[in-house]
């Protein structure tokens, strides 16, 4: 069923179906209407498949008394000819009304609006079965009958006595409804009991009071609902409590992964100098000249990357917008200059308390001291797989973590981290070896803006795309790239994005250097070097590219929930997690550590 929310007398209707989730559960309502969150998977696909016809026409109800239908077309009770008959036919025949008050057949009405001030609830009904002053409302699941004694759950019962509550105020009798299971073609009553009624307008007086609420109510604790919500990746109820139990409690369950390991979606780059990008109907077109060069599935990218000198339709950013798919706006020299969001996303509250956060040295020193920890930890591992760094440099990036949670402001920080980062770059040579043998690959320090080396100039271009990601993840999660907590807010500068990317350099971008470099996916012929620097050739970027989100598609085990996904879904984890501790949901912050 599909509700409209509306407003009457300056106050707000409840839709029926908000509460359902409610009832369903308190979390999953407060993100989806209060934070205005929604994300797809197979079932509320085939839910909105189940309810395609019923939505198509709203149907207005006969009077009450007379039992005269408003749509002549109906009022035999015989269906449109677009409609599933079948269908119908189960759904109707399962009505049980006394036929001596209309004396004929029962009216069928469908997709029918009704709301209530005296209730506070709107809804639009699947279906409704009236007879004179007597009305049966029936409501579609896509599912299968439930193997319990009332063979339906408290969620749809009361959605449904909801109905009928809204059906009496509309001057009907009303004491039973109908749940219809279309996976199962099966038919089950519903009596509307005094019990059932009582619970209903508990719920709704709960539900209109979270509505208004900016507490995300806890998560459900080893709950199986959560396996077929849409938004346990939102949620992530599991990973909630284990973050609030440190150190974990060993009676606590195992974390589950309650969403996929990878996205299916991924990045759409778009690099060919003076091509546009426009659309037909679900799908991107990339055009150069007249030549159509490419086209993509608007259900198989995450965003749309383009690159430099690349132009794309009003009429496409509308529809990237509608489907909350970021484009992103890259110069030439693959500098991220910003990004384009749509407003799916109606949620001020995670922004709010970023602000707040800031605002608090101490906070924001604790959170910058963690990343730092967690940067350097990660900088120290990549050395000890990867290179002959000898144990010492090991033993004094290991001083530098430690001595990083004793620093008392963001300068000492700043000064540990710049030590930790000269010894690493120091030795970051021994971890590259080319299959070309090249002394032109040779690497002595950081250095950029114009980077003056080809590893440089591709650990630039590297940290320019990860911070293209983060950027993306923490906008998904409605915080401001802009204004961080470890980096200073500066103009053009995406602070809290730099902050969420630290540890993840030598993880991501790093590996991915050292990787397109030894296996020869980049090489020295891909670059251009002059006196004033050295720049990537288009061919090297694209090549560095597929090194790139290849290393984001790698799966990597999380050290803390002991379950793998990808690095690409580590980084919008950790965006989620930071929105969480931002808003008191978690005790604490910290990044992924590869052990």
């Amino acid at each position: 069923m599909n509700n409209d929310s509306s407003h009457s007398g300056g106050l707000e209707l409840m839709p029926v179906r908000m509460l359902n989730e409610y009832v369903y559960c308190p979390r999953l309502f407060h993100l989806m209407h209060v934070e205005g969150r929604w994300q797809d998977n197979a079932y509320t696909v085939e839910g909105r498949h189940v309810h395609r016809r019923v939505d198509q026409l709203d149907h207005v109800l006969p009077d009450a008394v007379s039992g005269k239908s408003n749509h002549e077309d109906d009022a035999s009770g015989k269906p449109d000819e677009n409609e599933d008959e079948d269908v119908l036919n189960e759904v109707s025949g399962s009505v049980s009304i006394d036929a001596s008050g209309g004396g004929g057949p029962p009216v069928i009405s469908r997709s029918v609006p009704l709301s209530s001030d005296v209730l506070g609830l709107t809804a639009k009904l699947d279906l409704v079965s009236s007879d004179g002053d007597e009305a049966v409302p029936v409501e579609t699941k896509r599912g299968r009958v439930p193997k319990n004694e009332q063979r339906c759950y408290e969620p749809e019962r009361v959605q449904l006595m909801a109905q009928g509550l809204l059906l009496r105020e509309a001057g009907y009798r009303c004491d039973h409804g109908v749940l219809y299971f279309a996976g199962s073609r099966t038919r089950v009553d519903v009596p509307f009991t005094e019990e059932l009624e009582a619970a209903t307008l508990g719920y709704l007086r709960d539900a209109q009071l979270a509505a208004s609420s900016t507490q995300l109510p806890p998560p459900l604790e080893d709950s199986p609902k959560c396996y077929g919500c849409s938004l346990n990746s939102i949620c992530m109820p599991d990973e909630t409590l284990a973050l609030r139990d440190v150190p974990k409690d060993p009676k606590q369950p195992d974390v589950r992964r309650l969403y996929p390991a990878r996205e299916h979606a991924t990045p759409l780059y778009i690099q060919e100098h003076g091509a546009s990008v426009g659309k037909k109907q679900s799908k991107l077109i990339i055009r150069k000249s007249g030549e159509q060069l490419a086209e993509a599935r608007l259900k198989d990218i995450s965003q749309v990357v383009l690159c430099g000198n690349v132009q794309i339709s009003t009429q496409t950013i509308h529809l990237l917008c509608e489907a909350s798919v970021p484009v992103v706006y890259l110069s030439t020299g693959h500098w991220f200059s910003g990004v384009t969001f749509g407003q799916g996303l109606r949620n001020a509250y995670d922004r709010a308390a970023q602000f707040q956060t800031a605002a608090e040295p101490e906070k924001c020193l604790a959170f910058a001291q963690q990343l730092v920890m967690d940067k350097i930890a990660n900088q120290r591992a990549l050395l000890r797989r990867n290179s002959p760094a000898p144990q010492a440099v090991l033993d004094d990036m290991q001083k530098l973590i430690n001595s990083a949670k004793s620093t008392h402001a963001l300068d000492q920080l700043l000064g540990v981290e710049g030590s930790a980062a000269s010894l690493y770059f120091q030795h970051f040579s021994g971890m590259i070896k080319p299959r070309d043998f090249d002394s032109h690959w040779d690497f002595n320090n950081r250095n950029r803006r114009p980077p003056r080396d080809p590893v440089n100039a591709l650990l630039s271009f590297g940290y320019a795309m990860l911070a293209k990601e983060c950027t993306v993840a923490l906008l998904s999660e409605g915080l401001d790239p802009w204004w961080g907590f470890y980096h200073q807010p500066r103009h053009g500068r995406p602070a809290l994005a730099l902050d969420l990317m630290e540890p993840f350099r030598p993880v991501v971008v790093d590996s991915a250097v050292i990787t397109a470099i030894n296996t020869g996916m980049v090489q020295n012929r891909n670059f251009i070097r002059s006196a004033s620097g050295c720049m990537l050739q288009p061919a090297g970027r694209t090549a560095f590219i597929r090194a790139y989100e290849s290393r984001l598609d790698q799966l990597v085990t999380h050290p803390q929930f002991d379950y793998r996904c990808s690095w690409r879904t580590v980084v919008r984890l950790q965006a989620r997690l930071l929105a969480r501790w931002l808003r008191g949901d978690i005790a604490g912050y910290s990044s992924l550590v590869v052990r």
